[in-house]
């Protein structure tokens, strides 16, 4: 790698009201008398486009004099100063930078410096874009400053100091250097500092605050030098900042995430499936397969001695008690104060499937020709299903025989059924090996209550629909412990 200059970000926060965005990017790699440099041209075109992309109206440099530099600093200036309080203006270079006398400045093109008294005469001072934003007093401006590379004049004893000098953030300001400060920055082996590639990356990551992004470059640049470079970064913020704003979820992706992320965080075999069933679909279901999959590979591959996990926890009595009021009178409303007060309760996806079945029942909109009306539809599933329940005895035990006329359960007492292993995958799209020939006994650890929690599922509305739903050992078993519950789990 190629040691190259040191980069400086500097931020102005903005509030999310900003109306326009005004960047001037720069940069320098063909000098005239000092030593050219491979990546800045490349880094200036790449942030450019990128910013491009999150709505600024850029202005591109490439190999700049200092006439040119100072033309368009002022003309920057003046942009930011029409545009208002609410515009947020970035400013980004890179190429050759030096400090002197605690001064940071930013060396045009043709510079030709044979003194080191003349550098004020022939840089740009980095200080002088600060005042080009101050003077505009719009509230979120960003200094890029990409200007440590390798010091071309250290012939000259009056530059001994390498890098830039750190600088102080004004208020409502961030800065960041792509190295510490008096340290150098490397050019890496790619079209691109490292930097620079990982500062294109995060800036279009949505949701992503300013500080958290800075972090994840930080973060890059360390694991792409391995350690050799550690961005530093200084910051008077006083609003927050995102380049590019979250995307707007509906409620039921709302919901997703939140059980996700908690489910995601037991790693749980269980409850991985339970929330693959109530969000298959989901932006989560893919990596939840893929969890699910790792985890019950583990406890399969696992030749330590079994030891019992400790029993699932259970819900707070607060949580219990409201929940059990609501179901003592079973409405809309009642579900959905339960669900703002526990939006990932452990009865949170009962809730909502309670509220589905609670609204089609109660729905009146007019539906078009040949379109049957969902409730039609619903008192069709209800048909079919007591239609089967035919075929299961009026009284279900639990230490009783089962009665499933051509099933694998048939004369199977329920206590019995978890130890077997399922007819059907507990999850669409498991691989076979992680259930087929596998005791159910490896994922669940069921016993009489808890059984009967799940089997007083499918004496409700949602549940009598969810009676319709694959289940690894078919629909016979779930009508069979809906009769159990009907007969209060004896």
């Amino acid at each position: 790698m190629k040691a190259i200059a040191a980069t400086v970000v500097t931020v102005v926060a903005l509030p999310a009201s900003a109306q326009e965005r005004i960047a001037l990017v720069i940069g320098n790699s063909t000098y005239e008398t000092v030593s050219a440099l491979d990546n800045p041209n490349r880094d200036a075109e790449l942030i450019a486009s990128t910013l491009e992309q999150i709505d600024f109206q850029v202005t591109l440099l490439i190999d700049a004099t200092q006439v040119e530099m100072k033309q368009a600093l002022s003309d920057f200036g003046r942009n930011l100063r029409s545009g208002g309080p609410d515009t947020t203006g970035l400013f980004y270079y890179a190429g050759h930078g030096v400090q002197s006398f605690g001064n940071n400045y930013l060396l045009p093109v043709d510079v030709a410096l044979s003194d080191a008294a003349d550098l004020d005469l022939q840089g740009v001072e980095a200080q002088s874009v600060l005042r080009q934003m101050a003077s505009a007093r719009n509230r979120t401006n960003f200094v890029i400053l990409d200007a440590c590379r390798n010091n071309p004049f250290e012939d000259m004893a009056e530059f001994d100091s390498p890098g830039l000098a750190e600088m102080k953030a004004p208020t409502g300001t961030f800065l960041s250097y792509a190295t510490s400060p008096g340290a150098v920055a490397l050019d890496g082996l790619g079209q691109n500092s490292p930097f620079t590639t990982a500062l294109a990356r995060e800036m279009t990551r949505p949701g992503l605050a300013v500080e958290q992004m800075f972090k994840q470059v930080r973060v890059s640049v360390l694991e792409q030098t391995n350690g050799m470079q550690t961005p530093w970064d200084t910051s008077s913020l006083t609003n927050d900042f995102t380049f590019v704003n979250a995307p707007i979820q509906n409620p039921e992706d709302l919901a997703a995430r939140s059980l996700w992320e908690s489910v995601q965080a037991t790693k749980d075999p269980v409850q991985i499936m339970l929330f693959l069933r109530g969000y298959p679909d989901s932006a989560y279901a893919e990596e939840a397969r893929a969890l699910l999959a790792a985890a019950i590979e583990s406890e399969l591959t696992n030749d330590t001695a079994a030891v019992a996990r400790p029993a699932p926890a259970a819900p707070p009595a607060d949580e219990q008690s409201m929940f059990e009021a609501v179901q003592a009178n079973p409405t809309v409303e009642g579900y959905r104060n339960y669900l703002d007060a526990f939006p990932s309760g452990t009865f949170s996806e009962f809730a909502r499937g309670e509220i589905a079945a609670l609204e089609a029942q109660a729905s009146t909109d007019p539906v078009g020709e040949g379109v049957s009306p969902a409730t039609e539809n619903t008192e069709v599933a209800m048909a079919n299903v007591e239609q089967e329940r035919s075929t299961v005895p009026n009284v279900v035990k639990f230490d009783l025989p089962l009665t499933a006329p051509g099933s694998v359960i048939d004369g199977i007492i329920l206590s019995e059924i978890t130890n077997m292993s399922p007819m059907f995958p507990p999850v669409e799209g498991l691989p076979d090996e992680f259930w087929k020939e596998q005791s159910c006994s490896n994922c669940h650890e069921w016993n009489q209550e808890r059984l009967c929690d799940q089997a007083n599922v499918y004496l409700t509305l949602s549940g009598q629909k969810s009676l319709e739903k694959p289940h690894p050992f078919g629909g016979i078993l779930k009508r069979n412990l809906r009769q159990w519950a009907t007969g209060g789990c004896e």
